[in-house]
């Protein structure tokens, strides 16, 4: 018996977006991404990597191309339903973390969930788990996110992107911000985390020490 192909986390074709017709324009040939593959995006300010995020996101729809994440064509979805699997399927990590400073730590992990659609009881038991393996103490966990230190949001952050078991991880620059111990430390934390959940990962950074 033939097993059946895998879906890409990401396959993307003749991917085109502009601003305004004539002006700069962002042109992507192909790329395929599986499960668990890691893509490291570097470029100077104003390159493109922030529309290539938002595209893959579902935020901005591109002109001209086809886009699917975990084989949905995101290219022909509306904005609510770009929406939806953005929710269901990928994971952010903001370059400012994004984080509500004066919810709790937990409950920030699990506001993720509720885009997404989980199970409370499940949700708090992965909530949990994550935050364990991020070695965020439980004496934290009702904490406001603002008495933490920056070391301890990112790792909020991160247990709040894995949290509902995201096809695609996408992190915008996290680490512009830091020293290089705490960058380095910050990396090796994110992407083991990600290849434990077989997660996508694409990181954008202008970073050239990374």
């Amino acid at each position: 018996m033939t097993d059946k192909p895998k879906i890409p986390a990401i396959d993307l074709k003749q991917l085109k977006f502009h601003y305004r017709p004539g002006g700069w324009q962002l042109e992507l040939p192909e790329l395929t991404l599986h499960s668990g593959q890691h893509l490291f995006v570097r470029g100077a300010s104003g390159s493109g990597k922030t529309t290539l995020l938002n595209l893959l996101c579902g935020i901005t729809r591109p002109v001209s191309g086809e886009l699917f994440i975990s084989g949905h064509a995101l290219h022909k979805l509306s904005g609510g339903a770009r929406d939806s699997l953005r929710a269901k399927h990928i994971g952010v990590v903001f370059q400012q973390l994004n984080l509500i400073p004066y919810l709790s730590v937990l409950d920030n992990t699990l506001l993720s969930s509720h885009f997404a659609g989980q199970n409370k009881a499940e949700a708090l038991s992965r909530a949990e788990q994550l935050l364990q393996r991020l070695s965020l103490q439980q004496s934290l966990w009702q904490q406001p996110a603002s008495e933490l230190s920056v070391g301890q949001q990112q790792r909020v952050a991160i247990a709040r992107a894995l949290l509902p078991r995201p096809t695609l991880l996408i992190a915008d620059e996290p680490t512009s911000a830091l020293d290089s111990d705490n960058r380095d430390a910050f990396m090796r934390v994110m992407l083991a985390e990600a290849d434990a959940n077989n997660c996508t990962v694409v990181f954008v950074s202008h970073d050239k020490s990374l």
